[in-house]
C-alpha cells in the first residue's frame, strides 16, 4: 500500500483546500491511501517553549505521520500572493530537529482551490523555495490549480464539480504512479 499524507493550508471549517484534499482522498487509485493530517493544533512557533517543553503532540502526530508516508501532497490556498503563514508555521515545526531528515528525498506534489482567476499559482510557486531548502523531491510532472472554486463547491466546503473531479484524479494517479 502507497501513502500519502495530505495536509491542507487551511483552518476554515469549509475550506476548497480540505475539500479539494477529501476528494483527492476518494479519488486515491487502488493501492494508494491518502492520510489526511490535521494543522488545527499546531501552535505558533517559539523556540523558547520548545525549549521548555518539547514538541506538541500535534507536531508529534504530523512528523509520525510523515514517516510512515511514501509521498506528501499540500493542498494549499493563496493568501495575499503567497504560502499561509498557518501552513508555513506548521511545516517550519515539522522540520525542527529530527523531523528535518523526514523530508529530505520526501516527494511532494503541491495543489490549490482559490476563488480567484488564478488558482493559487503564487502560493505553488513560493512552495518551491521552502521545498528545495528541506530537501525534498517535488513532483514537478503534474499541477493542479482550481480557480473560481467557489462555483465548485458547495457550502460545505465539498467538491461538486465533475470536471474537475477527474482532473484532480488524474493530478492523483500521476504523483502516486512516482512513488510505487
Amino acid at each position: 500500500m502507497t501513502t500519502i499524507l495530505g495536509l491542507s493550508g487551511s483552518l476554515r471549517r469549509a475550506s476548497y483546500n480540505s475539500g479539494l484534499l477529501r476528494a483527492a482522498r476518494d479519488a486515491a487509485p487502488e493501492g494508494v491511501q491518502i492520510v489526511i493530517g490535521s494543522i488545527a493544533e499546531v501552535p505558533l512557533y517559539d523556540g523558547d517553549a520548545e525549549a521548555a517543553s518539547g514538541t506538541p503532540p500535534a507536531v508529534k502526530r504530523l512528523t509520525d505521520q510523515l514517516a510512515d508516508a511514501d509521498g506528501l501532497l499540500l493542498a494549499t490556498p493563496e493568501y495575499n500572493n503567497g504560502i499561509p503563514g498557518v501552513f508555513k508555521n506548521a511545516i517550519d515545526w515539522m522540520s525542527r530537529g529530527e523531523g528535518l531528515k523526514l523530508f529530505k528525498g520526501k516527494p511532494v506534489a503541491v495543489m490549490g482551490a482559490s476563488p480567484g482567476n488564478f488558482g493559487t499559482t503564487l502560493a505553488q510557486t513560493h512552495w518551491l523555495q521552502v521545498l528545495r531548502t528541506l530537501n525534498t523531491l517535488p513532483w514537478h510532472e503534474g499541477r493542479l490549480m482550481v480557480s473560481r472554486a467557489g462555483d465548485l463547491f458547495d457550502q460545505g466546503g465539498n467538491l461538486t464539480d465533475d470536471k474537475t473531479r477527474q482532473r484532480l484524479a488524474d493530478f492523483i494517479g500521476g504523483f502516486a504512479a512516482t512513488l510505487r
